[in-house]
């Protein structure tokens, strides 16, 4: 059996993504499948899998469902299902747009495992950059990761998914982080699903460079979420008070993102997302 794919990436975060609206196609989605196209020696190649379904066929509390027509389910590379991922829904957007399934004139909601995100295109345009309301985070207290011998103090903050924030003198490949992020240690009982794991570096006022350890993909050029959580720490540690507004500008291996922590005390992301190419596939 062939199948369509389509295959973008956001901030050189990239992903496969698979039209099911329908679910005619995938079935349960085996993990098997989804870490075959993830390969990217033998398959697609992918930080995770994009599964495009209509959201009236998800039936899953908490996920935002009844208020949106399309729901974003995401995979992991080794297919493991995950919470959310900011850079994916940005991607997931635009090939609804492109594809003439939503108007990106006005806001678009999504159903994900988190709930609804609402999503905007900059002036409404079809090809600008995108932003999500990425909700309210969640702070999660001190905890501890480990590269190797050394270790890091770290603040927890879930954006739907976890992540664990660690501030370093560099993040650059000659530095205690490495030229290839390990697999960093951390504690179990603080993070029992697993955890992705941020370590991040000053640049200016206001300005952060970062990299990424995410679970069930490794080391990866950009993590939307991640970067939503350096910037919720980033502006704790420098004191953002109750109801202040404050902007962080995040860079990644792959890219620049943005993000606002509102008044209202929301996260919105602003980033690009790109299609690149299409196909078929019997992976």
């Amino acid at each position: 059996m062939t199948y369509p794919f389509l295959k973008g990436h956001g901030t050189e975060n990239d992903f496969v993504l698979l039209p099911d609206p329908d679910l005619h196609l995938h079935g349960e989605l085996p993990a098997s499948r989804v870490a075959a196209l993830c390969d990217r020696r033998a398959g697609l190649g992918g930080d995770g899998v994009l599964r495009v379904v209509r959201a009236r066929y998800v039936d899953q509390p908490g996920t935002g469902a009844e208020q949106a027509e399309w729901f974003m389910d995401y995979r992991n590379a080794d297919g493991s299902v995950a919470e959310m991922c900011g850079n994916g829904i940005r991607v997931f957007a635009r090939h609804l747009v492109t594809e003439g399934l939503a108007d990106a004139s006005a806001p678009l909601p999504v159903a994900t495992r988190d709930g609804l995100k609402t999503i905007t295109f900059a002036g409404g345009a079809a090809d600008g950059e995108i932003s999500v309301d990425m909700g309210v985070p969640r702070l999660m207290g001190d905890t501890t990761v480990a590269v190797g011998e050394t270790s890091w103090g770290a603040v927890g903050v879930d954006m739907g998914n976890p992540h664990a924030v660690a501030f370093v003198e560099s993040v650059d490949a000659g530095g205690p982080v490495g030229p290839l992020l390990a697999e960093p240690t951390f504690d179990r009982s603080f993070y029992p699903a697993g955890v992705n794991v941020e370590f991040v570096e000053d640049v200016a006022p206001g300005h952060v460079r970062m990299r990424v350890h995410e679970r069930g993909s490794g080391e990866t050029r950009s993590c939307g979420t991640g970067a939503c959580a350096v910037a919720v720490a980033s502006a704790l540690r420098d004191g953002r008070a109750e109801g202040e507004a404050v902007t962080r500008v995040v860079d990644l291996p792959g890219g620049t993102l943005t993000v606002d922590w509102t008044a209202e005390g929301r996260i919105v992301m602003t980033g690009p997302a790109v299609l690149v190419a299409r196909g078929e596939t019997d992976l």
